[in-house]
């Protein structure tokens, strides 16, 4: 087959391709990831490229996703361009690019201060709180005499019933007699054995080494998300973390959510590209962590892993196709522990992999690690777990009882769908305020704007409502507005006008963004109060809302609760966490204890389909307003609403 080399700028990497190709296979075979919220469906239009040179071959379903003048210019949708029979140079814009700045890394929750000691209760002994799954010892064995004649296995654990409560129940793995008595003479009789704690009843040694190599002791957290994921290096020794690396989720070329991945996983090409993307994205991370604190990859012994229940299925390489499908039932929900080589990992080869425990299909070990991290589990007020994203997970609960949900809110807060909406990187509008005719805003990087993230589409409408722009059903109330135009007899808001936008193109919200975003927010809203009512209880019995994930980070409380997102409660009660998914993971990775909490959680929770619940359809259709129909559950909003409404007609008359 005649190949052609397919160049793109500005950085001008090339490839080699055959005919037939699309433009967004090839830029991924470059190394190039392009912004794909659609998985290659050709509706969400974000990657966009401009062909300079040579000739593609177009999908008739992506010109009407195009203005005329970008076709007369060369822009086509990469995901719907083919490669013919010539060479061809490609521009790509900066908007159609994905990046990894702004990932939410920061995971605040957890410290570790001297080792202490928890009681498990009555009925448990007490276990260090400072235990990693995996631990190294360090042996100083005593050569055998004709009275002292045990086995050089024997021998080690005698040493380890030293230094280990409950050692008895210690077993070696078989590959650990190999060499075994070579390697303690040789080494005068000093070796370090490292344990597996995962099952604290049945602990494992599962490494012997000679010497003292007990300071060379390290685990990977990671936060396996749909669209990025993010790892740390922690020291096994000390707690310590050295580093955290974050990336897109290379998954993303065969679809963004994770509805579009399991379709994938069930064609022809099946499961395998995508486990080998996330375990490649993965070993990048690794790799990085690994370069920059001078450590060797066979210093890391052990890695715990976050991630929603497909993500989960994905990473260790199960089949997803019945978490889609009625009655919704995943392969397995708690994840055997794996060594890190058979998933593909680059570790020391007999490191373990650990995935966090999972609820359902739809509600994740990523979940899990949130309420490990923040600690709803452990007391007595009435909390909640708001994990906003493309689906939303919601718990609520306390110490004695936890209840949980997913719910499709779809893309907008990521950008998806939203004409000018994009990921939170860098020339991302994020914080957004209209006065009258001005608007302010502020872009991630302080670079010149490029589109709007989820944060400033939820500023812009709250500011929009307030100020009688828009209507409560998210309409424009008025198109004598200096910024409000019609375009195809769609009305819109401007934002930044041409002549301030990266490409020259205006930044707007329009009715139909405002439309996707209160479906979004009201499918939240929904799901929460569901579960409370579950429970017979109301929004204002809520002693802490946390919200969790990147999106939170740039969240304005008072905004969101204006449009209908987060209930109408002392914005005191409302905390952003950070991602509570990494700090779980690794408190779980260091700690035996908050793993078999963990793995208590998960247990605990009493997931809500809500598919199949007829309340919700309900509570649902009640959310789509601004912020809610019954205006009771916002007795501030309606304050503020009432007095504009005052003010207008003191102005009209």
């Amino acid at each position: 087959m005649k190949k052609i080399t397919v160049s793109f700028l500005p950085e001008g990497t090339r490839t080699e391709a055959g005919p037939g190709e699309r433009l967004l296979d090839i830029a991924s075979y470059a190394g190039i990831d392009l912004n794909n919220l659609c998985g290659g469906q050709g509706i969400c239009a974000k990657c966009r490229v401009k062909i300079n040179k040579g000739k593609v071959k177009l999908s008739s379903r992506i010109i009407s996703r195009l203005s005329r003048k970008e076709l007369e210019q060369g822009y086509v949708l990469a995901c719907g361009a083919e490669s013919r029979d010539e060479d061809i140079e490609v521009l790509i814009p900066s908007e159609s690019r994905q990046t990894d700045d702004a990932i939410q890394v920061s995971d605040y929750l957890i410290a570790y201060d001297q080792p202490t000691v928890l009681q498990e209760g009555p009925d448990q002994p007490a276990a260090p709180y400072f235990r990693p799954l995996c631990r190294k010892f360090y042996l100083q064995l005593p050569p055998p005499t004709v009275t002292d004649n045990l086995s050089d296995l024997e021998r080690i654990y005698r040493e380890l019933r030293k230094k280990v409560p409950d050692a008895n129940s210690i077993q070696a793995q078989f590959s650990c007699l190999q060499g075994l008595g070579k390697l303690v003479r040789k080494n005068n009789w000093k070796v370090t054995a490292t344990i597996n704690f995962r099952d604290y009843e049945f602990p494992v040694i599962f490494d012997i080494e000679g010497a003292n190599t007990s300071a060379r002791n390290y685990g990977i957290v990671i936060d396996v998300g749909t669209t990025t994921i993010v790892a740390q290096l922690v020291d096994l020794s000390t707690g310590g973390v050295l580093g955290v690396q974050a990336s897109h989720n290379s998954q993303a070329r065969y679809g963004e959510d994770v509805i579009s991945r399991m379709i994938y996983a069930c064609s022809h090409a099946g499961l395998t590209p995508l486990t080998e993307a996330v375990v490649h994205t993965i070993n990048s991370l690794v790799n990085s962590l690994v370069e920059k604190s001078r450590i060797k990859h066979e210093y890391i012994t052990s890695f715990v892993a976050a991630g929603n229940t497909v993500m989960s299925h994905l990473l260790l390489g199960l089949d997803p196709a019945n978490i889609r499908i009625e009655p919704y039932i995943p392969v397995a929900c708690r994840f055997p522990q794996i060594q890190a080589v058979e998933a593909g990992l680059k570790a020391n080869p007999k490191a373990f992999l650990t995935c966090m425990p999972c609820v359902s299909s739809y509600v994740g070990g990523d979940i899990t690690a949130g309420i490990l991290a923040c600690g709803i589990y452990d007391r007595p007020e009435l909390s909640a777990l708001i994990d906003v994203g493309t689906n939303g997970e919601i718990v609520v609960g306390n110490n004695d009882w936890l209840v949980c949900c997913s719910s499709s809110a779809g893309p907008a807060f990521e950008g998806g769908g939203i004409q000018c909406g994009m990921r939170a990187v860098a020339g991302a509008i994020e914080t957004l305020h209209i006065y009258g005719d001005q608007v302010d805003f502020q872009t991630i990087g302080n670079q010149k704007p490029v589109g709007l993230c989820g944060s400033a589409i939820i500023d812009g409408i709250a500011d929009m409502l307030s100020t009688g722009i828009i209507d409560q059903s998210g309409r424009f109330a008025s198109l004598r507005h200096p910024r409000v135009q019609l375009v195809d007899d769609v009305p819109e808001f401007i934002v930044a006008f041409p002549d301030e936008s990266v490409n020259g193109n205006p930044i707007v919200i329009t009715e139909d963004d405002i439309s996707s975003l209160i479906k979004s927010k009201g499918a939240i809203l929904a799901s929460l109060k569901l579960l409370l009512n579950s429970m017979e209880m109301e929004f204002s019995d809520l002693q802490r809302i946390y919200v969790a994930g990147g999106f939170g980070a740039h969240l304005d409380i008072e905004k969101a609760i204006f449009i209908g997102l987060l209930p109408d409660i002392p914005k005191d009660r409302i905390h952003f966490i950070g991602n509570s998914s990494l700090a779980g993971a690794r408190l779980a990775l260091l700690s035996t204890h908050a793993f078999r909490k963990a793995e208590s959680i998960a247990n605990s929770m009493t997931y809500f389909e809500l598919s199949i619940n007829p309340d919700f359809t309900n509570e649902f259709i009640a959310s789509l307003f601004l912020p809610h129909t019954d205006m009771s559950l916002f007795p501030s909003v309606k304050e503020v609403l009432d007095r504009n409404l005052t003010n207008k007609e003191i102005h009209l008359f």
